[in-house]
């Protein structure tokens, strides 16, 4: 261990010492590397075991890294999606003293994926909508804690399953900036630009490689993020009058931002001076509304589709066994030991790193609905998982640890912040650790 090495993180963890920091991450031995699929980046990836758990390492500047570093903690602590902050790694030198490049350590988000592996041998229409949504919601949570991202795109992104959606989490924030004023329109408009130029690119990129479905045109896919955005934004902000006699129209407002995630922390009403006239405008706009309540009254933590599609058959439970009167937590932990976690646990346990465990759920209730509609009767829940285990999740690839030989090389622009593209983004060759997305099955 070089004298000269810098640790920093909020936690140390022991195992961080024990890595090879002398070497360059290109030449890490392939027994501390751990096989999973990355996106493209302009820096050297890699991912490694430490202590147990597996973390990205990206080889960069001292300063970039610990820039990086310090926006990740601030994005956390304003619940923004984004992987986790482990340390950075400075002051590094090989074995005949010569200096090598700062290291950024972030934790793997478990079950996410870079857009290229969310498809097997093409991209279909259908999934690059739900793609782009996703970047489009995560785009209006950064936008809305006053973070200007810079260089959006599919590439700086990791994504979850989500009960038949994606959910986004940003994944490379070296070039955003946190503005505690918030963003204005100039801003969110550039960062949106960005998106659209970049989304094209990647999708393009697809197109030469023949993996882009027949009829698939990536302009259209691009331009999806600016109407997805601006109709999401428009819901969270947008300030609406109506009569003084439709007060009901407060509670319709509010139930809209619940049923796209949303909860309102403050509301602003103010009555015109004719005093015929109400308007109302949020003021502090909170994702996870579904999350919470799941979190509140089970313990889970999931993402907000899915604890959309948990709740909904909480309800239907609460409604089955009539005991609407009864407390709402001990209803709750009674559809949890009853019927979520027996449904989990007959999950066999070779299996049960295909998908998490709510996805597993949300899927398990699609299966039964389909089966009981092809036969027009309810299916016995027994008989569900059997089929299920059997003829659908057996066939998964998995989805906790993808492993696979390494991919070609790719390359697609970079645009920065400025909006001129600086050179390409591309996946290394040497780092032997990528996958050949179209392996994947």
């Amino acid at each position: 261990m070089p004298d000269a090495l810098s640790i920093t993180a909020s936690s140390v963890d022991p195992g961080l010492l024990t890595l090879p920091w002398s070497t360059p991450l290109a030449d890490w031995p392939s027994s501390i590397i751990v096989f999973l699929p990355k996106g493209l980046s302009r820096h050297l990836v890699r991912f490694a075991n430490l202590s147990g758990r597996v973390v990205a390492i990206k080889e960069t500047t001292e300063e970039m890294a610990r820039r990086e570093y310090d926006m990740l903690g601030n994005l956390t602590r304003l619940d923004a999606p984004c992987v986790e902050r482990v340390a950075v790694i400075a002051g590094r030198t090989d074995a005949a003293g010569r200096p090598l490049p700062a290291a950024l350590v972030t934790a793997h988000l478990r079950f996410s994926m870079p857009y290229r592996a969310l498809f097997t041998q093409v991209l279909r229409p259908d999934t690059a909508t739900r793609l782009v949504d996703a970047l489009a919601a995560l785009l209006v949570r950064l936008h809305n804690v006053g973070f200007f991202w810079g260089d959006v795109s599919l590439s700086n992104t990791l994504f979850r399953r989500d009960a038949g959606a994606y959910a986004a989490y940003l994944v490379d924030a070296e070039t955003g900036e946190l503005h505690e004023g918030g963003l204005t329109p100039g801003q969110r408009n550039h960062d949106l630009d960005v998106a659209r130029t970049n989304i094209a690119g990647e999708i393009m990129d697809l197109e030469a490689g023949g993996r882009l479905e027949g009829g698939v045109d990536a302009i259209a896919i691009a331009d999806g993020i600016m109407s997805s955005y601006r109709s999401l934004w428009a819901a969270l902000t947008d300030q609406e009058t109506f009569s003084a006699n439709e007060s009901w129209r407060i509670t319709e407002r509010v139930q809209r931002l619940n049923d796209l995630g949303f909860d309102i922390g403050e509301m602003s009403i103010q009555a015109t001076t004719d005093g015929t006239k109400v308007s109302i405008e949020p003021k502090v706009v909170d994702a996870g509304h579904h999350q919470r309540r799941l979190l509140r009254l089970t313990g889970l933590d999931v993402e907000e589709n899915q604890a959309r599609r948990l709740l909904n058959d909480l309800d239907e439970f609460r409604a089955r066994i009539s005991r609407l009167g009864d407390d709402e937590e001990m209803v709750a932990h009674e559809w949890l030991t009853r019927v979520f976690e027996p449904v989990i646990k007959a999950i066999p346990f070779e299996l049960r790193s295909k998908l998490e465990p709510a996805e597993v759920f949300h899927q398990v209730l699609e299966h039964r609905w389909y089966m009981s509609q092809a036969r027009g009767k309810a299916v016995p829940l027994a008989e569900v998982l059997t089929s299920y285990v059997d003829d659908v999740l057996s066939h998964r690839r998995d989805e906790a640890t993808v492993m696979g030989p390494p991919t070609e090389t790719m390359s697609i622009p970079v645009i920065t912040a400025g909006g001129t593209a600086v050179g390409s983004r591309s996946s290394s060759s040497s780092a032997g650790d990528e996958v050949d997305w179209r392996d994947l099955v």
